[in-house]
């Protein structure tokens, strides 16, 4: 039966992905911030109604839904722990990938991208990344069911990754843009223009890749290195495939039109790096001692926790906003 449940929530998200590029931007043009907000705000009013169907799909079992122990607490997820789980793991998802969007920003400077044609490199990124996200969900739900001693494992990783969010620069977050393209070389010709919205073209009776292609190799190669991060932070939440899966593709599809409305306002937030390396730093903690953490705080751990998130967010924007920048002497 919970068969159905992912049949009927891809169909749900092709539609969307169906309206956005046959409906909305069937024609390439620059995406205004008025239009990206718009989208970003559309997006979140679904996440919000979603976590409502979770709400009452989990407390009736529709589908299937919330029928199996979770492997995280060993607790049945009823609707309301189900929500809780479903929008903290979309607030993280969310705040984790923030930095995507800088290094993104940095693919399409370096390779020119006209910003007319950055919408169709976005739109078929998403496709990319409910595939390799949907993979890496469904190996890792196997091995935290099976092998519950994974999340200490992912703990770990996640305190590491925060201590080297704090002392690496941007720059060394964003793929070897070299290094891929000499692979790309070896197997593909690459054209040195563009060929419209096109990411092949043909000259003399030979395809070659576009720049445009070369943008969208590096656009899912960026968001596979942010996801290795990102998935294992969920999974101190949830090991519910269906809650971490949705909670991933609901913050890609925010952060895909968010782009368009951040990417040149992402320089001003300062001191979001921090926050999102305490972010990590707090939930591997939680891995670490999940035991002692869920005593200690009590059921509405998650809930806690999502709270805790908020605030830092906040608190990193406020920061950037009211400290002065330090100006080079």
């Amino acid at each position: 039966m919970i068969v159905w449940a992912w049949v009927a929530f891809l169909a749900f998200v092709c539609g969307i992905l169906a309206i956005d590029l046959g409906v909305l931007n069937r024609k390439a043009h620059v995406v205004k911030m008025r239009e990206a907000l718009l989208f970003t705000l559309f997006t979140i009013v679904l996440a919000g109604a979603f976590s409502a169907f979770i709400y009452f799909a989990y407390n009736g079992h529709w589908l299937g839904l919330g029928s199996h122990r979770d492997s995280v607490d060993h607790v049945v997820n009823d609707g309301r722990l189900a929500a809780v789980k479903f929008f903290t793991g979309y607030v993280i998802e969310l705040s984790l990938s923030m930095d995507n969007v800088f290094v993104i920003a940095l693919i399409f400077q370096h390779l020119a991208v006209p910003a007319k044609y950055q919408h169709r490199v976005l739109f078929w990124g998403i496709l990319g990344a409910l595939l390799m996200r949907g993979s890496m969900i469904g190996a890792g739900a196997g091995l935290v069911a099976h092998y519950h001693w994974i999340l200490y494992v992912f703990g770990a990783f996640l305190l590491f990754t925060a201590i080297r969010m704090l002392t690496t620069g941007m720059d060394e977050a964003a793929p070897d843009e070299a290094a891929i393209v000499r692979i790309l070389r070896r197997f593909f010709p690459i054209a040195e223009e563009y060929d419209s919205h096109h990411f092949l073209t043909r000259k003399n009776a030979r395809t070659y890749l576009t720049p445009l292609a070369i943008a969208l190799v590096l656009v899912e190669t960026t968001d596979l290195l942010f996801a290795v991060d990102s998935i294992p932070a969920i999974f101190a939440i949830t090991a519910d495939p269906f809650l971490v899966f949705t909670s991933n593709v609901f913050a890609i599809l925010c952060l895909r039109s968010l782009y368009f409305g951040l990417a040149s306002l992402i320089e001003r937030f300062r001191y979001l790096k921090v926050s999102l390396a305490i972010i990590l730093a707090i939930v591997g903690a939680k891995m670490l001692l999940a035991t002692r953490v869920a005593d200690w705080i009590g059921p509405n751990l998650n809930f806690w926790l999502l709270g805790l998130i908020a605030a830092i967010l906040g608190g990193g924007a406020l920061a950037s906003a009211l400290i002065p920048q330090r100006t080079k002497s």
